[in-house]
């Protein structure tokens, strides 16, 4: 409700009822985006949306459930698995599905331990957060500490940025005792989606980077049967059973015959990549296609690996996907998960062991900074 002290903020001290309305009538210009705006950015309760309205893509991103973008709709359909009937649904149980952040390590770690500086780390596993004999995909991915910081739309994008201040949480330190923080902006701008990632190291030790993501793409027009995988890599990593890299590797073309065109319906991954084939700019761009759509995943330079977990539904076919007993509908279907990684899986470990010499890491008072894209087409 306004009344006379809410004009008096902007200075006005009498008016008459022209004045009233004519002032409402700009507060409401102000407040709302400009009618026929290409993009709109907007927080409604638990979700962000950014919307771009010349390619008819939405973007939904959950702040409070480890800030996961669940939905990439190109008109109204979603490139997302997302195999929830609400927000409400997927915040009781969430798994599977969006674009999840794997920290501070992401993938597997051959033991309840890691090295950083030539120091081992052990896990205190009484706490809850680590799990496993081979303790995966680190702890932060549904956590609900992210802080939106910035909602905004001009007339080139949409964006939002979300801030984890993870110094803050004495159980994560325990595990991870590198002080820092994390920014993600989700970026929408002429239907491409930009995921970018800053980590501040503010500890007085060196931290490494051992990040990535997990996302689920699916196509709508035809069925993973009909799939084919472009995968922008020169090498395989070898695993060992427990899904491990042994330190050797192999030319992609042991596993796909031709990696830029791979019937997916022949594969049964999940398996880990390296040595990416790289643009001008330093990019390396992984895809897949149906009958007419297509998603091409593009990494920046600081992702050094990609994984791509695909179980076939059938449990057959070529990869580390072990066969594991009857088909389960939960974790497998019709999805792709082409995973952009700052290293390897166990990247830390190996590197202790001399066997990985990527890997990464933030000098004191640092930053590390890397994004990728995605980009729908032949919707």
């Amino acid at each position: 409700m306004w009344d006379a002290r809410a004009f008096r903020a902007f200075g006005m001290t009498t008016m008459n009822h022209r004045t009233v309305t004519l002032a409402i009538a700009l507060w409401a210009v102000t407040a709302l985006p400009a009618a026929g705006a290409q993009y709109v950015a907007q927080r409604t309760g638990d979700i962000v949306r950014l919307e771009d309205g010349k390619t008819q893509t939405v973007v939904s991103i959950i702040p409070a459930v480890g800030n996961i973008a669940f939905e990439l709709k190109v008109k109204g359909q979603n490139v997302l698995r997302w195999p929830y009937a609400s927000v409400d649904e997927f915040k009781a149980r969430p798994s599977l599905s969006g674009i999840p952040f794997l920290g501070p390590w992401a993938n597997r770690l051959d033991e309840q331990a890691f090295y950083a500086n030539g120091r081992r780390y052990a896990f205190d596993m009484e706490l809850g957060n680590v799990r496993g004999a081979i303790p995966i995909h680190g702890f932060l991915t549904t956590n609900n500490q992210w802080q939106v910081v910035e909602v905004k739309a001009d007339a080139n994008a949409a964006w939002a940025t979300s801030r984890l201040e993870f110094f803050r949480q004495p159980t994560w330190v325990k595990q991870w005792p590198f002080a820092h923080t994390i920014e993600m902006t989700h970026r929408l701008q002429d239907g491409v989606l930009e995921v970018r990632t800053t980590l501040t190291n503010m500890s007085g030790e060196s931290m490494p980077v051992a990040i990535g993501f997990h996302p689920y793409f699916q196509l709508t027009d035809s069925t993973r049967a009909d799939w084919t995988l472009s995968v922008a890599a020169r090498t395989h990593w070898l695993l060992a059973p427990n899904k491990i890299p042994t330190g050797e590797t192999e030319p992609i073309e042991r596993l796909f015959e031709t990696p830029t065109a791979a019937a997916l319906s022949d594969y049964n991954l999940d398996d880990v990549f390296g040595d990416l084939v790289r643009d001008a700019r330093g990019r390396a761009t992984m895809s897949v296609a149906g009958k007419s759509q297509r998603i091409d995943i593009i990494l920046g330079p600081n992702f050094r690996s990609v994984v791509i977990w695909a179980p076939n539904p059938a449990d057959t076919g070529r990869g580390s996907q072990r066969p594991s007993g009857p088909p389960n509908p939960v974790s497998r279907g019709d999805f792709v998960c082409i995973e952009p990684m700052a290293g390897i899986t166990d990247a830390l470990n190996l590197a202790q062991k001399g066997l990985y010499r990527e890997l990464q890491s933030i000098s004191p008072g640092g930053s590390w900074q890397e994004s990728f894209w995605v980009r729908p087409s032949g919707f």
